[in-house]
């Protein structure tokens, strides 16, 4: 009988338990338990965690922890409360995550090319006006990351028919079809000529403010944003300053510095922006199961603990 796996999270009764569950059908073999329940011996027997948004004191009550395992692929939480204490992390690598996060980017996409909006605000005036229709060979969409997130969404981008741009720090291979640049110059040609950016960068020390006043107002003029990557890449309140110039015509934003977003914020009533409450890239209890299962499995059978997190990086 394998060693039990302490399961700990910040999460409510009801999402802890589709989790558990979901582990437990994928890992029938393994006992998984919450931190809660276990006593301070069981808990120095423990090996391996996995984590949803831990408590970093529970996790130091874990003294011989051989490894992490997160169920959420962003982990700046993780490196930020964890990453000193030399357990390595080892994040969420879902396909099926990929697969969403491109369909999200495509569906808010077209519904800047749309001009889904303009129409919601006509609605609110009772104002009854056909706009234009912009191709999506007219528009351009540029994207800042090209991991798997950002190389799913190309592909979706361009086979809908969009011109598609996208910026990784250095040079990286493109899907076909795709205009690759990096570094500082390619940045900013990219900002200067999409039509609509998307942001699916992790965050980092070096990506923290990257789209700030000088990077929003160096936009192509009229151009819209969607940030689906992390809140802090973008600089709020340039954003909502470049929004009330008209400078930039509309914000799409899923992930913010606080969540769930303050009743307070600003955001709530800007009409230049669409507030969503982290839905790009949802993670199901069965498919991040079916990942974690996969490699306690591997490391069970070899030792050989999953590919792990760069602390360094981030990511």
């Amino acid at each position: 009988m394998s060693e039990t796996i302490a399961f700990l999270g910040t999460l409510d009764a009801e999402e802890e338990a589709d989790f558990l569950a979901a582990l437990a059908a994928a890992l029938p073999e393994e006992t998984i338990r919450p931190f809660r329940t276990l006593s301070a011996e069981e808990r120095a027997a423990i090996r391996i965690a996995i984590v949803a948004n831990p408590d970093p004191a529970e996790v130091a009550l874990l003294p011989n922890l051989a490894w992490i395992h997160s169920l959420w692929a962003g982990v700046e939480r993780l490196v930020r409360d964890l990453g000193g204490n030399g357990v390595p992390i080892v994040r969420l690598i879902d396909p099926e995550l990929a697969r969403t996060m491109a369909e999200a980017v495509l569906a808010w996409t077209y519904y800047l090319q749309r001009d889904m909006p303009a129409y919601r605000r006509q609605q609110e005036t009772g104002t009854w006006r056909q706009l234009a229709y912009r191709p999506p060979g007219e528009t351009m969409v540029g994207l800042l990351g090209l991991g798997a997130l950002g190389s799913a969404a190309a592909e979706r981008l361009v086979g809908a028919g969009f011109r598609v741009a996208a910026w990784s720090r250095s040079p990286k291979p493109v899907p076909p079809g795709v205009a690759g640049v990096s570094g500082p110059e390619g940045l900013a040609g990219l900002l200067a000529t999409s039509d609509v950016v998307v942001c699916l960068l992790p965050l980092t020390g070096e990506t923290r403010g990257l789209l700030d006043a000088g990077r929003l107002f160096a936009m192509k003029p009229g151009a819209a944003l969607i940030n689906f990557g992390r809140g802090p890449l973008v600089a709020i309140d340039a954003l909502l300053a470049a929004l009330d110039a008209g400078h930039l015509s509309h914000a799409v934003l899923d992930v913010f510095e606080v969540e769930p977003l303050p009743p307070g914020s600003p955001l709530w009533r800007h009409p230049g922006v669409t507030v969503l409450p982290h839905i790009s890239g949802p993670t199901t209890p069965a498919s991040s199961a079916g990942i974690v299962a996969g490699n306690v499995r591997a490391y069970r059978a070899t030792g050989r603990i999953p590919q792990a997190v760069d602390v360094a990086r981030g990511y």
